[in-house]
């Protein structure tokens, strides 16, 4: 079945995690979110957040993707929504930039509470322009002890035997 999902940050095509995330996914617009949000860059990794505080902030802007169950998944364990402290996966209200996107109404995204947030360096924003302190998954592996891309690949060999 597939899902649609609304990407903001990293995700979003010429991004560092484009290629990790969405190699199989079909690429549908520009949308922006109705309801306002707080976009921060934040955190260690210096990573765009969402947070999850509709109502403030603002109408934030990025892409909607179609994807299929295999690919959502990917993306769950790749924003950690399995960990107290990841992202939660939520439906949202999203709305084309222009006139040449079609309505597509809801849509997934990945949002964070504010309170397994660290530190926040920059924001509310509109729109997440890279930030030259980014540090991408595989130079995180670096960083700590335990990396957790591997798993990610480890899923889809798994996924592509199914």
């Amino acid at each position: 079945m597939p899902h649609i999902v609304f990407v903001y940050g990293t995700l979003k095509h010429g991004f560092p995690n484009s290629h990790i995330g969405l190699p199989r996914a079909v690429f549908i617009g520009n949308y922006r979110t109705v309801e306002t949000y707080p976009l921060v860059i934040a955190g260690r990794w210096r990573t765009p957040n969402l947070l999850n505080e509709p109502g403030d902030g603002h109408q934030v802007t990025g892409e909607a993707y179609r994807v299929s169950d295999s690919v959502l998944t990917e993306l769950d364990v790749l924003e950690s929504v399995h960990l107290p402290k990841g992202y939660r996966r939520i439906m949202i209200e999203v709305e084309p930039m222009d006139e040449t996107s079609q309505p597509l109404g809801q849509a997934w995204t990945y949002l964070r509470e504010r309170a397994h947030i660290s530190e926040i360096h920059a924001g509310p924003m509109e729109t997440y322009p890279i930030d030259s302190g980014y540090i991408a998954p595989p130079r995180r592996w670096r960083h700590v002890s335990r990396p957790r891309m591997p798993r990610l690949k480890r899923l889809r060999k798994r996924l592509r035997r199914v």
